[in-house]
């Protein structure tokens, strides 16, 4: 397998699959789930559908039929994606949990490159996993954090409008009615509220500028309780304020402002050990409210701006907006926005490992079934690695995936 497992591993992984098959409530498709698994987690190059059926069947005269019973099941049948991996990340996050508490939730998203036209949600559109235009699918995630584990519990296919307003390509793709537009940061919120219906432990969201330069994204996050450390484009505007948080001053841009601080505020700042090299950067720390629409910040929340501007640059390079309190020390700041890293970590191995991008069908809900047993091997490989793994032993967590093989 890609994941050998150990005899005690192997129990936990049929106890696993057990729980998460009660809630499919049907016997072929708890037969199937269990197939659809081990296929993800074995060897294979391709893990989509035909393949995991011709690896899972010895007899050659069977392996159509297998194949029909495992396409129906991601495909066709109707079982519920969000009961399978709250099971899935409750797992997970046990074991974690008895390590470190889990504070961090990471929005971010993936692209699944595509060649033809038909697939659910594919178009030509821009994907940071290619860093271009291309004719792709994107799924949004969320995924939860603490120091030493990293585990994707949620994913939305982002439905572009040419196709959520499109009824032949809805029909095509089995969408259901109740599926509207909705953008990225929607997307995002909706796992977010249903993390905490599902009560998800966490404290603190952490997204790029995509979904942090929206206003109404950060004011939802705030109102749902939990702080967020987000990146702004540099045309945000914002208000310093003085010491009892009171906005004081022009409204600026966030780049504005960048380059109106003195030399002196611009400080370097380690925040961990890379492979090669210490990783750091200069950075400067400010007390701002945001001003929306040019409009006076006088009544909004104080927080941090967080402004990135590297030794040898000629202009800084990243801005964010932080909500934590005054008392956390610029160095903490600095490592929790760059937490979000571990995420194409995650998806690099969701694909190579797992075959995360391997769903070849063009329907729908297959998508989101496929992406849910997906979630299912992840969650139990993580558990499986903090089990044999703690944070104590940190050069080994570091080392490769199949070193990490639970």
């Amino acid at each position: 397998m890609a994941y050998p497992l150990k005899p005690d591993a192997e129990r936990r992984l049929e106890e696993y699959c057990t729980e998460i098959g009660e809630t499919l409530r049907n016997k072929k498709r708890r037969a199937s789930f269990a197939i659809y698994t081990l296929g993800l987690l074995g060897e294979g190059e391709r893990k989509s559908v035909e393949p995991i059926a011709a690896r899972a069947c010895p007899d050659p005269e069977r392996v159509d039929a297998m194949h029909q019973q495992l396409l129906h099941f991601i495909a066709e049948s109707e079982w519920d994606d969000r009961a399978v991996r709250r099971i899935a990340a409750r797992h997970a996050i046990a074991v974690m949990s008895e390590q470190e508490p889990i504070r961090h939730w990471i929005i971010d998203d993936t692209g699944f490159p595509k060649k033809g036209t038909h697939s659910v949600g594919v178009q030509r559109q821009y994907t940071g996993t290619l860093g271009k235009v291309a004719n792709c699918q994107v799924g949004v995630s969320l995924s939860v954090a603490n120091t030493s584990a990293h585990l994707p519990i949620d994913f939305e296919l982002y439905l572009p409008e040419s196709w959520a307003n499109d009824p032949k390509q809805r029909q095509q793709a089995k969408i259901a009615p109740e599926v509207v537009f909705k953008t990225k940061p929607e997307l995002a919120l909706d796992m977010i509220t249903r993390a905490l219906e599902d009560n998800i432990p966490g404290e603190l969201v952490l997204a790029d500028a995509d979904y942090g330069d929206r206003p109404h994204f950060r004011e939802t996050v705030r109102a749902l309780g939990l702080d967020y450390a987000v990146g702004v484009r540099c045309n945000t505007h914002v208000q310093r304020v003085d010491r009892l948080d009171r906005a004081r001053g022009p409204i600026q841009t966030v780049g504005e402002m960048a380059l109106s601080l003195p030399e002196s505020m611009y400080r370097r700042v380690t925040w961990r050990q890379g492979t090669k090299r210490v990783l750091s950067s200069r950075f400067a720390f400010c007390r701002v409210v945001a001003a929306h629409h040019n409009a006076e910040g006088n009544e909004r929340e104080a927080e941090w701006l967080i402004i990135e501007w590297p030794q040898g640059e000629t202009q800084p390079t990243k801005y964010a907006l932080c909500t934590l309190p005054t008392t956390t020390s610029h160095t903490e700041l600095v490592r929790l926005l760059k937490e979000r890293y571990r995420t194409e970590r995650a998806y690099q191995e969701l694909k190579e490992e797992l075959g995360l991008d391997h769903f070849e069908g063009r329907l729908f809900r297959g998508w989101h079934h496929h992406i849910s047993v997906v979630l299912c091997c992840y969650a139990f490989v993580v558990a499986e690695r903090v089990r044999l793994f703690p944070p104590s032993a940190a050069g080994i967590v570091s080392a490769g995936t199949h070193t990490l093989a639970a």
